[in-house]
């Protein structure tokens, strides 16, 4: 303390009384967040009591993470001390959901053993923001459906509602997951089988049989007979196998039927089902692929003989 008579700290006394180093000090000095209450005669800077209350301010707001544009904006009464921490957890809130999307990826990374490549696309996509997975999965639905005014309203209902988002914690799993549905998405092949698949829906719609119920029914009755037949042994080209066709088929067009099927009941499109599911941290549902192909090479051999 200046023996003066007026109670000022010069730098170092202040830097005793606090703790805080003299460059800290200094430092917070010239960014304006702590300005002397005066100089001395040789032009040094002076400080007072309420000079080290501020510092503690100062120090606790910057070991919350407030950069010193806020802090000086707390000091100056321009905002309060609430305001800024809701900000401030806003903001840390982001990085949180940014750390553990990194996370996700890295632990993915080291149990796929991935690429440099990968991890950098894997990085890319993981990152995109909500409104941007939103984005991509609008447009590829907007394609699907365009100039498609027939097709059943509870199909085009479910997938404009498919929600995809990774959840704020996502496991390296729902990671991998969103990173291989954007590449699916996106790709004009895959959109191209879905495309088909719509446009049957569609053409269907405007049958009598679909009208009944038959697009629901089909696929319900078509399992679970293929599932018989393979529990009993039945191969797709046996005579046996052409009953069972018929039982289903009726006297509809096995060629319509076989094209129907084998737009419907493809991998890729067996796999973004499960994509979607996986991303919702719940287990994928049963696509009954082996059921599906059954009846598509037992209709290919009925067609061949």
């Amino acid at each position: 303390m200046i023996d003066d008579g007026t109670g000022h700290l010069t730098i170092g006394e202040l830097a005793r009384a606090t703790g805080l180093t003299v460059r800290t000090i200094r430092y917070w000095s010239d960014e304006g967040a702590l300005p002397p209450v005066t100089r001395s005669a040789g032009g040094y800077r002076l400080y007072d009591a309420g000079s080290v209350a501020r510092l503690e301010l100062i120090r606790t707001l910057r070991e919350l993470g407030l950069g010193l544009d806020h802090v000086r904006a707390v000091l100056a009464g321009e905002t309060t001390v609430a305001e800024v921490a809701a900000a401030h957890v806003a903001a840390l809130d982001a990085q949180i959901r940014t750390l553990r999307v990194t996370r996700a990826v890295l632990s993915s990374v080291a149990r796929r053993g991935s690429t440099a490549e990968e991890m950098t696309l894997m990085n890319k996509l993981a990152r995109l923001s909500a409104a941007e997975r939103k984005r991509i999965m609008e447009e590829f639905v907007a394609e699907l459906f365009h100039g498609l005014d027939s097709v059943d309203p509870e199909i085009q209902d479910r997938m404009r509602a498919t929600a995809v988002d990774l959840p704020e914690d996502p496991t390296p799993e729902q990671v991998d997951a969103w990173v291989e549905l954007a590449e699916l998405v996106q790709d004009p092949g895959f959109r191209a089988q879905m495309r088909q698949v719509i446009e049957f829906n569609a053409a269907d719609r405007d049958s009598a049989a679909a009208a009944a119920g038959r697009s629901v029914w089909f696929p319900m009755r078509l399992v679970q007979l293929a599932s018989e037949a393979r529990e009993r042994g039945i191969a797709p080209e046996a005579p046996e196998a052409a009953a069972i066709l018929r039982e289903v088929v009726g006297d509809g067009d096995p060629a319509l039927v076989l094209a129907r099927m084998e737009s419907a009941s493809n991998d890729r499109l067996a796999r973004y089902r499960e994509l979607l599911t996986r991303m919702k941290g719940a287990s994928p549902a049963a696509v009954h692929r082996e059921e599906f192909a059954w009846v598509v090479a037992a209709l290919r051999a009925r067609l061949a003989s």
